[in-house]
């Protein structure tokens, strides 16, 4: 087997252990899970390897719970890990049964049993080596438009998860989601615990931090990165956000809701697997995705969204789509940190 490098995202399907034992074959199936999105890259994942099946476990420690009281997103990104997982072991055939929440524990989000070799499935192998690809892409987008076809496979990646995609089409449409974000902005920034949960997470660029959003990602260079936390945590910009949320949102090449019929623990599992599976199915074809879910992270602009992205069910994410220059990754924390 060669040798694997410290960093999590210079990994390849050469370094799996096929003579390895079992739990070598756990760890490299992990270092492809957590490479998964999250929340604040808050990465609220912790696994626990017992022989052939594997434990999901929710961390609560890195809650988010002024933009996140009800752990909505950090179970979603939970869902996004596992998706990260199932695809790394159907890729190999190792697949096994999973189940979502277990026990009555609802920090136990899944269990996943490791599978006898079994033939892999295409779709699911194009997906596994989008993996170390995939970036949230915070920066402008081209104007080369997302074929449509493809906009086709991203409602069918959702719906094989059990959710949905419901695309903003028309400009009318474009716009009142628009001011729906811009709205949220002046609503998120105005709540100083909201500006000190955020600073928390935001990280210079030459931080030692693996986990959170380095100013990289979001095109500030050195300086500014260094003063970006303590800018945050002082002063309410919520207007100059929203102004230019709202052009980002109003000039996204394709902007798209995904959503859950329902909107307890197994649908925002379910959403995160969903998220997953868009996310990666759209990085093959090169189109990137970042979020603008300021209006599902304020309740009263959730029930407006819900009459803007009509048959979309319960939001639970919304997309940014379109091509662009490639991005550095964000940290990801090691193994031995997320490993029970």
């Amino acid at each position: 087997m060669k040798t694997i490098t410290a960093d999590p995202w210079s990994i390849s399907a050469d370094d799996f252990p096929a003579n390895g034992v079992t739990p070598e074959k756990w760890r490299f199936f992990l270092r492809y899970a957590v490479l998964a999105p999250s929340s604040h890259n808050s990465q609220p994942w912790l696994f626990h390897v017992r022989n052939n099946t594997l434990e999901l476990y929710a961390d609560r420690r890195r809650a988010c719970p002024v933009v996140d009281p009800n752990d909505r997103e950090l179970i979603m990104s939970c869902g996004c890990a596992l998706f990260h997982l199932r695809c790394a072991m159907r890729h190999f055939g190792f697949l096994g049964p999973v189940e979502i929440f277990p026990e009555r524990d609802l920090d136990l989000v899944a269990r996943v049993a490791l599978g006898t070799q079994d033939e892999t499935d295409v779709e699911e192998s194009v997906l596994f080596y989008a993996i170390p690809k995939r970036r949230t892409n915070r920066q402008p987008f081209n104007d080369d438009p997302v074929p449509s076809s493809l906009l086709v496979s991203l409602q069918r990646a959702a719906e094989a998860e059990g959710a949905r995609l419901r695309f903003l089409d028309d400009q009318e449409t474009k716009y009142a989601f628009a001011d729906l974000v811009a709205q949220g902005d002046r609503i998120q920034w105005a709540n100083r615990a909201f500006r000190l949960e955020l600073s928390r997470w935001l990280h210079s660029n030459h931080s030692p931090s693996r986990d959170g959003v380095p100013g990289y990602a979001a095109g500030i260079d050195d300086l500014l990165s260094c003063t970006g936390p303590l800018v945050v945590r002082t002063f309410d910009m919520g207007e100059g956000q929203a102004a230019r949320d709202h052009e980002v949102a109003t000039g996204s090449p394709v902007l798209a809701v995904l959503g859950t019929d329902g909107d307890q623990p197994r649908d925002w599992v379910a959403g995160g697997q969903a998220l997953a599976r868009v996310l990666l199915r759209a990085q093959v074809e090169d189109v990137w995705a970042s979020f603008l879910n300021q209006p599902i992270e304020v309740p009263e602009l959730r029930t407006k969204l819900k009459v803007v992205a009509c048959n979309a069910g319960f939001p639970q994410a919304v997309l940014r789509l379109g091509f662009g220059e490639n991005v550095k990754p964000t940290p990801r924390r090691v193994l031995e940190e997320v490993l029970i």
